[in-house]
């Protein structure tokens, strides 16, 4: 019997990564714990807290860096219509945008010093120490080190332009490694490491995906949470604003349905070159295309389930720079929502091997009969305190 290796793939998002956050209290609360951590930008972050914490901590030091980075945009009350909502979102993206995010980063002041002595000043608008320090105070590194969990982090080097990641089993990780996998410009200051420069994954591809597909699984199965904070699919724009959030979730949805359908299909033949070797006489099977063949038709078996943050009507554009405590809680629910729906689905909990090697649910769609098949055996979300 193969072992299944548990893998949790974030894309990046900003404050989206608050649905990140409440997926994991979902699937941490019904006994699902990773076993590899594949993250970019604020994906990095919440993987790095995760692997980073004692089993019995990680909801909880996920719960004190969201808490802090929406400490700053705390107003106490939640407009009931959506033009207020949205006027309370636009308005909390403007405030962060001039005061920064408490542990996150902080807006650059033209001082003297800024302006003369730090080149930084002349690339970025905000300063990414606090990050930095929240990092070190939040995770621990030596945990991840030698820790159980594999950790993968996307970057790009600024100077080649080469998606780089930073991964346990090549690297020992520090703040930086996470700073540098979530330093997007032009807000944030590429991170040097070992003499080199690197901005946010993001920019070549806001999903690891392929990473964790494209590595050597021979030795185990595969059960793969993918976490998305941008949806690919979405509605038709009613004006500029809307416009820019629908560009936004196209840009960096990174066309997850697509590479997942694509990867099936390389399963399916896969399985078929296995089949086929062993219907070959013997004669051929010592042939240089054979062990072709044979090198790529490894037996494993893979489930993928997505997990994809919806955007509401009222939504600001600018829905990964809004930090107000009342949308990071909204995100939070939504992602532990979407994951209890999925966890508890009858098409989950009924699930066999995979046919062909690949099995892809995708059961948290805004779809209302999936919905309320779903909702009949889902437990309420346990109260806030509780985490």
């Amino acid at each position: 019997m193969r072992s299944t290796q548990n893998i949790l793939v974030f894309q990046g998002g900003g404050a989206l990564g608050a649905y990140q956050a409440g997926t994991f209290e979902a699937l941490h609360r019904h006994g699902i714990e990773p076993d590899w951590l594949a993250g970019i930008s604020i994906g990095a972050i919440n993987s790095a807290i995760i692997a980073g914490s004692a089993p019995d901590q990680r909801v909880r030091n996920l719960r004190d860096f969201w808490d802090m980075v929406s400490s700053g945009l705390d107003y106490g009350f939640v407009p009931d219509d959506h033009l207020g909502k949205r006027m309370m979102k636009d308005w909390s993206v403007l405030a962060g945008s001039m005061t920064g995010v408490p542990g996150f980063f902080s807006p650059r002041l033209p001082t003297p010093y800024q302006m003369l002595l730090n080149p930084d000043y002349r690339i970025s608008h905000y300063d990414t120490e606090p990050l930095i320090k929240t990092l070190d105070r939040l995770v621990d590194f030596d945990r991840i080190h030698h820790g159980n969990i594999r950790v993968s982090l996307g970057a790009v080097n600024v100077k080649t332009g080469n998606f780089a990641y930073f991964d346990t089993r090549k690297t020992k990780l520090r703040a930086q490694h996470v700073a540098a996998s979530g330093a997007l410009p032009p807000g944030f200051p590429p991170i040097e490491i070992d003499g080199e420069y690197y901005w946010d994954g993001g920019l070549v591809s806001n999903t690891p995906l392929q990473y964790v597909l494209g590595a050597d699984h021979s030795d185990a199965d595969l059960c793969i949470f993918q976490v998305d904070l941008f949806s690919a699919r979405g509605c038709m724009p009613r004006d500029m604003l809307e416009v820019d959030a629908r560009v936004k979730e196209i840009r960096y949805s990174s066309r997850t349905r697509m590479n997942t359908d694509e990867f099936a299909r390389k399963q399916i033949v896969r399985r078929a070159a296995r089949r086929l070797l062993d219907k070959l006489p013997p004669e051929l099977r010592d042939d240089e295309d054979v062990a072709l063949l044979r090198s790529i038709g490894l037996e494993y078996d893979v489930t993928i389930v997505h997990l994809i943050h919806r955007t509401a009507a009222y939504d600001s554009h600018a829905m990964d720079a809004e930090f107000s405590r009342a949308t990071v809680e909204e995100n939070w629910k939504a992602g532990y929502d979407d994951a209890v729906r999925t966890l508890t689905h009858p098409k989950w909990t009924r699930r066999g091997r995979p046919k062909n090697g690949i099995q892809i649910f995708d059961l948290a769609q805004d779809n209302e009969r999936d919905r309320d098949e779903a909702t009949e055996t889902a437990p309420a979300r346990p109260a806030r305190r509780s985490a």
